[in-house]
């Protein structure tokens, strides 16, 4: 599955749009995770859980939004966006949404 954050994919013409393909996952914290960090907090510097947990929520929601767009018949995603929300204290959300096209 080809995805591109642009509109357009270099030498391919986009011959059909299917409509948006969606991906996403709802992490937490947990216990371990964060006494690391709180720890982390107190001396400055990257917290290194978080931002592996945060690497893993952005692939795990990509390969969702390519599923997605498999399943509409997809050749590629354009104008691949990823946002984040806070679902509650703890937990967030990693949505990943593009235009599943058909290419010639």
């Amino acid at each position: 599955m080809v995805t591109s954050t642009t509109e357009t994919i270099p030498n391919k013409e986009v011959i059909q749009i299917l409509g948006i393909a969606r991906g996403s996952t709802v992490r937490a914290r947990n216990i371990g995770r964060d006494v690391f960090a709180g720890l982390k907090n107190i001396v400055g510097g990257e917290i290194e859980e978080y931002t592996k947990l945060q690497a893993q929520s952005r692939e795990q929601a990509m390969q969702r939004m390519n599923q997605d767009a498999q399943r509409l018949g997809a050749d590629a995603v354009i104008n691949v966006r990823l946002i984040t929300s806070m679902v509650m204290q703890g937990a967030s959300e990693i949505l990943a949404y593009g235009t599943a096209v058909k290419l010639k």
